[in-house]
C-alpha cells in the first residue's frame, strides 16, 4: 500500500514551474550554447525546460543561473 501510494506521488503533476525557455529567449541564447556553458547535456536540459524533472543538482542550478545571470527564484516558480 505504502508503494502504491509512493508511486502515485512520483507521478502527481507539481506545481513548481521552469521559466528556462523564457530566460534562454531573453538572452538570445539557444538550449545548445547554454549546454556548452554549462556542461549539461541538451537532452537534460530540455527536460528541466519542458517541466519533465522531478529534481535538479544545486550544482546544475548554480551553473544555470551563473551563465544566465540570473537567481534561482528566476529560473524556478511555484504556480498557486
Amino acid at each position: 500500500m505504502a508503494a502504491t501510494r509512493r508511486a502515485a506521488a512520483e507521478e502527481a503533476p507539481t506545481r513548481i514551474r521552469c521559466r528556462l525557455g523564457q530566460l534562454l529567449a531573453e538572452r538570445g541564447m539557444s538550449l545548445t550554447e547554454l549546454s556548452r556553458a554549462v556542461g549539461v547535456s541538451v537532452t537534460n536540459l530540455s527536460l528541466l525546460k519542458n517541466n519533465h524533472v522531478r529534481a535538479v543538482r544545486y550544482s546544475t542550478l548554480e551553473a544555470i543561473c551563473e551563465v544566465l545571470d540570473c537567481q534561482p527564484g528566476d529560473l524556478l516558480v511555484f504556480e498557486r
